[in-house]
């Protein structure tokens, strides 16, 4: 009977804190933790007038220019060190050749391609810039390593790629703030792009350069009277 009535107890005290336990006011689940963002106010600023392209990018970004082994000339980073990401720029020259244009294309298409096996979502949109220039745009949905990629091109002469890369190990639905912040820098780039007027093609290299340049190599060559 002792032992009936000590088991009796301890279940009648066990119910109560259970009771206790769920039933109190104070018991409040832990939500799922992300990391605070702070964004700052959209503000931009000129690109120096160095490139055959021009564009307003962010003034909360730096530009770096490429410095991997298969970088080319005119090819940078846009860097947001707050945010551990940059929009990677490439340039390539079309040479009045447009079986080149076609294969840039194709390019930018095969390493969007790559994304595929992650991404969750590929959504192309063409946009019309302010002064009639065309672009297209990439936003890739999943844990992607690149989110958004661009490209811009007249068609003829010059051919701009831009891709989006963060350094860190965070997961996209926690970056997603930081993501559409960059976006819409990336539409605004894009909207105050322009092709330099003072760059023209180099028949001897196949890269632009400023006019300048140019002339001061040909007069270098010119045959003596």
């Amino acid at each position: 009977m002792k032992k009936q009535h000590f088991a009796n107890h301890s279940l009648c005290f066990v119910l109560a804190f259970l009771t206790w336990a769920c039933g109190s006011p104070d018991y409040v689940p832990k939500p799922k933790g992300y990391n605070r963002i702070d964004l700052p106010e959209p503000k931009y600023q000129p690109l120096p007038k160095a490139y055959p392209y021009y564009f307003e990018y962010s003034a909360h970004a730096k530009i770096r220019p490429d410095t991997s082994g298969i970088s080319e000339p005119y090819w940078i980073h846009i860097i947001y060190p707050q945010f551990k990401c940059d929009i990677q720029i490439t340039y390539k020259a079309i040479q009045t050749n447009k079986l080149n244009f076609q294969e840039y294309i194709n390019d930018s298409h095969l390493l969007l391609s790559k994304h595929q096996i992650k991404a969750s979502a590929i959504e192309n949109t063409v946009i019309r810039t302010p002064s009639g220039k065309t672009a297209s745009i990439f936003e890739l949905e999943g844990e992607v390593p690149s989110q958004f990629q661009f490209y811009i091109s007249d068609s003829t002469s010059n051919f701009v790629r831009g891709a989006l890369y963060f350094r860190t190990a965070t997961k996209n639905d926690s970056l997603s703030p930081i993501i559409e912040f960059i976006k819409k820098d990336v539409i605004h780039l894009l909207n105050t792009f322009e092709w330099q007027p003072n760059f023209v093609l180099d028949p001897r290299v196949g890269k632009a350069r400023p006019v300048k340049d140019v002339k001061r190599k040909e007069a270098r060559f010119a045959p003596s009277e």
